[in-house]
């Protein structure tokens, strides 16, 4: 388990599924994270991933998101990737914020990760002005990057951060 301010994050189990599923079908959040008709399968699929990590968010004892995270061990290359989802109810409180800085600090500090990516929607200004605050920074827009649940593609941005440019 990790501990934030405000936060905990604990390895995500297939008890949570149901539970992260109903967070990513509330329509602010199944925008961005979608799935399919079947959230509690595609959350199971992830937690299954084998390249991925995925830490349950738990706020005064409830589950309010998922952060995960996956690495690129190339040695020339080696850097951690996240992505964060967090109910609607409890945005605001900054609770992303301390959940990613609680992430990053870990995997600094236990996996020596030295560099993290993140990649919003170029669309989700919220999640990109919540990411800059912690201390990400724009590298450049991914041109038509994920379709869209219209069917067409939509620009994601690349945003990266360094071990040193963690703000508290």
């Amino acid at each position: 388990m990790l501990r934030g301010r405000a936060v905990t994050l604990r390895p995500a189990t297939a008890a949570d599924a149901p539970a992260l599923a109903a967070i990513r079908a509330q329509p602010e959040v199944r925008r961005w994270w979608r799935g399919g008709d079947d959230l509690t399968a595609a959350v199971t699929a992830d937690l299954a991933d084998g390249d991925l990590t995925v830490y349950a968010i738990e706020h005064d004892g409830r589950v309010v998101g998922a952060i995960q995270w996956y690495a690129e061990d190339e040695p020339d290359y080696r850097h951690a990737s996240m992505d964060i989802f967090l109910d609607p109810a409890v945005r605001g409180a900054g609770l992303a914020g301390d959940a990613i800085r609680t992430l990053v600090r870990h995997l600094v500090d236990e996996h020596g990760h030295h560099r993290f990516t993140i990649d919003p929607a170029a669309a989700n200004s919220a999640a990109i002005r919540a990411y800059a605050k912690v201390g990400f920074r724009p590298v450049g827009i991914l041109r038509r990057y994920e379709r869209g649940e219209d069917g067409r593609w939509h620009d994601g941005l690349l945003m990266d951060l360094l071990a040193d440019d963690l703000a508290d």
